[in-house]
């Protein structure tokens, strides 16, 4: 987002690009004393087959990593890999002393046992914060030793962000998050909890979902359902984090004579804009500080490999 756009946001509005780029310089600020005492923080991201969106979100994360000083590698393994093979090769990568962070990109093929292969990566390189390990370290509130998914570990940046620009406490703050994934709801829960909030985690089987939603002085949707939230769902100068990212049809075709899609969050944001303390927009948004968070977590993880004290994101 260039200059002139970041200016014609509307006040309440947070800009994810902006705030993303707080937490990848204080990364790279890290990185960098880290080399002068000698230890580079080392990324590995490891893709298998051909996805096209899986391809788009690894090349930015290598450009990040490389743009914060970090070593960034890239195994690029074919979709006919075997399960074995791709736990081979995350076993050298555990025992090997440069990589401080090991990311699997997901969907892997079919044939393979995400779960399988997730758990196999060593703790405390496991910077997508998905390993059993991790998960249990943040349900019972130990967050200094666990590493937390980047997606909720970023909007949980962004609502700190916006209770600050707001002067609000978060303690004792109704908080509802829409959305039960091990990826974003429960982990955005716990988060959430650790700020001292009241916390309901509701979904599709919530019953009258808007009214709960009403409730919400911190609302984080991550359902995956195009402009579900309405702005009459959202409760007057609530903070809103919209964690969806959907293709919807858009205007026009492309060069190829295809229809063009565009980006639309869980939440209807125009109508829910005027109503929000603050608000997230999509693209632009808890999109951003997903990327920059893995920066953030693999910084850390060098860290505490190395007994320094770990920085702040």
């Amino acid at each position: 987002m260039n200059e002139a756009a970041i200016r014609a946001l509307p006040a309440n509005v947070l800009n994810g690009a902006l705030i993303a780029d707080g937490v990848l310089a204080r990364a790279a600020a890290a990185a960098k004393e880290f080399a002068a005492r000698g230890v580079t923080p080392g990324l590995a991201v490891v893709l298998v087959g051909e996805n096209p969106a899986s391809q788009v979100y690894v090349a930015s994360k290598g450009r990040a990593a490389k743009a914060c000083g970090l070593l960034s590698e890239q195994h690029t393994l074919p979709a006919s890999t075997s399960q074995d093979d791709l736990l081979k090769l995350v076993e050298r990568l555990n025992e090997d002393n440069r990589i401080h962070g090991i990311l699997v990109q997901l969907p892997l093929p079919k044939a393979i046992n995400s779960a399988r292969v997730l758990e196999a990566v060593a703790p405390e390189k496991d910077v997508d914060g998905f390993h059993p390990i991790n998960v249990g370290l943040a349900a019972i509130g130990e967050f200094d030793r666990a590493l937390l998914p980047c997606t909720p570990a970023g909007a949980m940046v962004l609502i700190d962000e916006a209770a600050r620009r707001l002067g609000r406490s978060l303690a004792g703050a109704e908080a509802v998050v829409i959305g039960r994934s091990n990826i974003v709801g429960k982990p955005m829960a716990q988060l959430l909890l650790s700020r001292n909030c009241t916390v309901t985690i509701a979904h599709s089987r919530t019953r009258d979902l808007a009214s709960v939603a009403r409730r919400a002085d911190v609302l984080v949707v991550a359902v995956g359902q195009p402009e579900m939230v309405k702005g009459d769902w959202v409760k007057e100068g609530a903070i809103v984090i919209d964690v969806g990212v959907n293709r919807v049809p858009g205007q026009g075709v492309d060069a190829q004579g295809r229809p063009k899609a565009r980006l639309v969050g869980d939440v209807a944001f125009a109508e829910t804009q005027p109503r929000a303390g603050a608000i997230t927009p999509v693209p632009g948004g808890v999109g951003k500080m997903t990327i920059a968070m893995l920066m953030a977590n693999t910084v850390a993880a060098c860290a505490r490999a190395n007994g320094f004290e770990t920085p702040k994101s």
